[in-house]
C-alpha cells in the first residue's frame, strides 16, 4: 500500500525546496540507516558493471543503505549488489508505475523487501523534468555519493552538481584513460576522491562488523554454520550461486563458508 511520509529527514533540508510529499512503498524503517548514494550511465562498461555490483555488496555488507535511482545500468547494479532488502530506490514517477518497465520485477521485489519513494502522487509518469527531481533526493538522501561511470553532459553529472551545492563529499570509480570521461574530470578538477581498492573504502564507511551486519539476514546466518553446499542449494536454491558469483562466500571441501 502506497503511504505518505509524515517524518521529518534532516538529510533533506540540503534539498532546494524540502518535498512537499514523498510517497513510499516498502520498509520506512531504512531511512534510518546510514546511506550512500550511487549514480552512474545506463550503459556501464564490463569493468563498471563488476566494481559497481562489488562496491555495492561490500558496502551493504557493513550496515550501509545504498540509495539508487531503479533505472538500466548502474542503478540496478546498486540495488542488485546492495541486496533487494537494503537498498532504497528513488523513482520519477508516481509509486502506481513500475518504470522503467525492463525492471519492473526488480522494483517490485524492493517494494517487498526494501523500499521504494517518489515526490509525485498516483498517475504521474516520468518525465525529463521528474528525472532532475529524483536525482536531487537521491543525492540527498546519502551522506556521500558515488558515480561509477558517466559521460559529459549525463544525468549523472546532474547529480554531481546537486552533490557539490549540498557540500557532500564525491568518490568515483577508478577508470582508464579514454573512459568515463566525466568522472576523470572530476578527479582532474579535484572535484572528487578516487577509490581505488573496494576493501578499504568500505571499511571506512561502513558503520557495523560484517559478522553482526550478516546475521540479519536468513540465507547468511545458515552460512555462519558452515553448512555442506549441497544442504545450502535445498535450502536456498539459486540464492547460493548469486552469493558465490558476488564473492560473498566461497565453497571449500564441500563446504559453504562466509568470505
Amino acid at each position: 500500500m502506497i503511504k505518505t511520509y509524515t517524518n521529518y529527514i534532516k538529510a533533506l533540508d540540503n534539498m532546494k525546496k524540502y518535498p512537499k510529499e514523498l510517497y513510499t512503498l516498502g520498509d520506512v524503517t531504512l531511512l534510518e540507516r546510514p546511506k550512500v548514494s550511487i549514480v552512474g550511465t545506463r550503459k556501464p562498461s564490463i569493468y563498471t558493471q563488476d566494481q559497481t555490483k562489488t562496491l555495492a555488496s561490500a558496502l551493504a555488507k557493513r550496515g550501509v543503505c545504498l540509495v539508487s535511482g531503479a533505472a538500466m545500468g548502474v542503478d540496478a547494479l546498486v540495488h542488485q549488489g546492495a541486496g533487494l532488502n537494503n537498498t532504497i530506490a528513488v523513482v520519477a514517477n508516481s509509486l502506481d508505475i513500475r518504470y522503467p518497465s525492463i525492471n519492473r520485477h526488480m522494483i517490485e521485489g524492493i517494494e517487498k523487501e526494501g523500499l521504494v519513494i517518489s515526490q509525485f502522487p498516483v498517475s504521474t509518469k516520468a518525465a525529463p523534468w521528474s528525472f532532475v527531481v529524483r536525482n536531487e533526493l537521491v543525492v540527498a538522501l546519502g551522506d556521500i555519493l558515488i558515480v561509477t561511470e558517466a559521460d559529459v553532459n549525463s544525468g549523472s553529472m546532474r547529480s554531481v552538481e546537486f552533490a557539490l551545492k549540498m557540500g557532500k563529499e564525491i568518490y568515483v570509480l577508478a577508470q582508464r584513460l579514454g573512459e568515463s570521461n566525466a568522472t576523470n574530470q572530476l578527479l582532474e578538477d579535484g572535484l572528487a576522491q578516487p577509490i581505488y581498492n573496494i576493501e578499504t573504502f568500505a571499511n571506512k564507511y561502513g558503520i557495523v562488523p560484517t559478522s553482526e551486519v550478516v546475521s540479519k539476514d536468513d540465507f547468511f546466518y545458515f552460512c555462519q554454520t558452515s553448512p555442506t553446499f549441497d544442504d545450502a542449494v535445498a535450502q536456498f536454491n539459486d540464492r547460493v550461486y548469486e552469493a558465490e558469483l558476488e564473492g560473498l562466500i566461497y565453497i571449500e571441501n564441500g563446504l559453504v563458508r562466509l568470505v
